[in-house]
């Protein structure tokens, strides 16, 4: 049922509204003054769709009534009615949210227009606010699945961050031990949950269609620009900002994103007019950005700006006593998804998930159990679609169905049991061995630079010897 309140103390008039939208089939509540409006909406949890309210009542202003329901977390839409109003009244009314003001002796048609609008925005705001219920429901700590101690740890922490005011936020680990889902955990168990979660991957743009992407452009930034485009920041104003894979951003455009940040404000590319938003800002990366700042690939400046809260993700292989809570979680999730009754897991199974090092993590596991659970024609998960070697090594970080041959040859599983990343790791890593770890032998048999190899060998942790003397320069 549509519900309205209506604050009026002129006892005719406030009358003659009530019955005309009773006959309408609203639910509607009438108070003659501010105490007992207060009384309904603040004390009684009354949360109407459509305040129809005077702006002068005996005990005091509507406006100042509003504010106080704004800070109360109260919603709906306003509208003033008034004798006389000043300009000031009326650019206060606009500030705090309120939807018309509209002058005594009522136009009654104005005003059913003014209603019909008022009532779609609320049952606009209605559906917002009812999708971020069910996303704050989703994404709730406990989704963070785990009864490991390094599990317990991330979900307190992250429970402790979602309570906090606005503040900037790095998660670290390695390529899917769950950043995104973290991120959205703080967002939608913040109080900025009803605003707008916008994330994109600083990998997977060019450096300057990235800075279009984040800030914006006027029509005639560049070759092609023919509108405004409303940047990434702009569209998460009081809401919250992920930015993963930050690591990867160029470093002119982080010196942008750091002035952005400080100032909370920015120019959209071509334009003139600052642009000024409330924004949170999540960043993520699978590299040591701290390492990176000291080694001036990353700006230091930057980094301690974006860090002023830092949360590890542990990898999978660190917290292996959760596996079957994990297992059990994702194929229940997938049996939704396909219609199946996938509930018996065999000791091989659960053998073969507990003795994989896991090295894509979180990712690799759903990717695994998603394959399995599609293509199970029983309530059984039987191992012969996991596509995981048993003799696989916990603590290995080479997955031992890519082997290195003798001679100069390599081979790789295309069965889908190995990740991109972890191709490229244990390529790099083969060739490291083959060449005793010299960085320029290595990079002359990899046909790349010493630069992109240094680059790829702290990315994927395979420092083995630290430089000494000068004479070691060419090692790892």
């Amino acid at each position: 049922m549509r519900t309205i309140a209506i604050i009026e103390d002129e006892k005719l008039f406030g009358g003659e509204l009530k019955r005309r939208f009773e006959r309408e089939g609203w639910q509607v509540t009438l108070s003659p003054t501010i105490t007992d409006a207060r009384r309904v909406v603040l004390e009684l949890g009354f949360a109407p769709e459509i305040v129809l309210s005077d702006m002068n009542l005996p005990d005091g202003n509507g406006l100042d009534f509003l504010e106080e329901v704004r800070k109360a977390g109260g919603r709906g839409e306003w509208i003033f009615l008034s004798g006389y109003g000043t300009r000031r009244d009326i650019d206060r009314a606009l500030a705090l949210g309120a939807l018309d003001f509209l002058s005594k002796p009522i136009d009654y048609h104005k005003l059913d227009l003014t209603i019909a609008a008022a009532s779609r925005g609320a049952r606009a705001q209605q559906r917002l606010t009812d999708a971020a219920r069910s996303q704050s429901q989703k994404y709730s700590p406990d989704h963070f699945v785990g009864s490991s101690a390094a599990a317990t740890r991330v979900r307190n922490v992250l429970l402790q961050l979602a309570r906090l005011p606005t503040s900037n936020v790095l998660l670290a680990g390695e390529t899917g031990t769950g950043k995104g889902l973290a991120a959205k955990i703080l967002h939608y168990g913040s109080s900025r949950a009803q605003e707008a979660f916008v994330d994109v991957n600083c990998a997977a743009f060019p450096k300057d269609m990235l800075e279009s992407e984040l800030f914006g452009h006027e029509p005639g930034a560049f070759t092609g620009a023919k509108g405004r485009h409303r940047g990434l920041l702009e569209q998460a104003d009081g809401g919250t900002l992920f930015l993963d894979e930050i690591g990867e951003m160029e470093l002119g455009l982080q010196s942008k994103l750091l002035t952005a940040i400080e100032e909370q404000s920015f120019r959209r590319l071509g334009g003139e007019q600052k642009t000024f938003v409330d924004v949170q800002l999540i960043a993520a990366s699978n590299r040591n950005l701290r390492q990176a700042a000291d080694e001036g690939r990353f700006r230091a400046d930057l980094y301690h700006r974006i860090s002023v809260f830092e949360v590890d993700l542990p990898p999978l292989r660190d917290r292996l006593e959760d596996i079957e809570e994990l297992t059990m979680t994702v194929i229940q999730e997938f049996n939704v998804h396909a219609g199946k009754n996938v509930h018996i897991v065999p000791d091989k199974v659960w053998n073969a998930l507990k003795s994989y090092s896991w090295p894509g993590n979180m990712r690799e596991l759903r990717n695994v159990l998603e394959r399995s659970v599609l293509l199970s024609t029983g309530p059984e998960l039987t191992a012969e679609w996991l596509g995981l070697s048993n003799d696989r090594s916990i603590n290995s970080a080479v997955t031992p169905a890519a082997s290195a041959d003798n001679g100069n040859w390599i081979r790789l599983p295309l069965d889908g049991s190995m990740a991109l990343e972890e191709m490229e790791r244990f390529i790099i890593q083969t060739a490291l061995e083959k060449h005793d770890y010299n960085v320029m032998a290595t990079a002359r048999a990899l046909g790349t630079t010493r630069e992109t190899l240094r680059y790829r060998v702290q990315k994927y942790g395979l420092m083995k010897r630290v430089f000494g003397t000068s004479s070691d320069t060419d090692r790892c």
